[in-house]
């Protein structure tokens, strides 16, 4: 009898109803919360190509902290391959890594657009120090095969 009465008293709290499925969704929310580790130097690469502008920060293994393009902050069209354009992406990015305090970068700059220049000075106007900077744009050797001549 006296387990009977136990189970009888744990029934209510098994009740189904309409609060308990809002607490249930407050207790997801609630969750153990995500550690933000704290990474003070790490590198930035710039991909500026004619159509678009491309920034994503990393830890110094490469891991992505954030990432921000153009058209991701509402660029469109031959407007995604300005300076400032690189400028919006540069900002928006750096709010996204700020958690991190991230404070030191070295640059990894790729492709030819209008947008490097003006996102290498952004990055440092957003309170990011720039280390260094350097150039790794694909360069060919050789180039690719040439056509065989058209016999007409």
């Amino acid at each position: 009898m006296a387990e009977e009465q136990q189970t009888t008293e744990q029934q209510p709290v098994a009740e189904t109803t309409v609060d308990e499925k809002s607490t249930k969704k407050v207790k997801a929310a609630k969750g153990r919360k995500k550690v933000i580790r704290q990474v003070s130097l790490g590198r930035a690469f710039v991909k500026a190509t004619y159509n678009n502008t491309l920034i994503t920060f990393t830890d110094q293994n490469g891991n992505v902290l954030a990432t921000s393009s153009a058209g991701e902050n509402g660029f469109s069209g031959p407007r995604k391959a300005t300076p400032y354009a690189a400028s919006v992406i540069v900002k928006k990015a750096a709010e996204k890594v700020a958690p991190f305090g991230l404070k030191e970068v070295n640059v990894f700059v790729k492709g030819v657009g209008l947008g490097r220049e003006s996102a290498i000075r952004s990055i440092n106007a957003n309170g990011i120090n720039i280390l260094s900077i350097k150039d790794v744009t694909p360069i060919p050797h050789n180039g690719c095969r040439r056509r065989k001549p058209r016999r007409v």
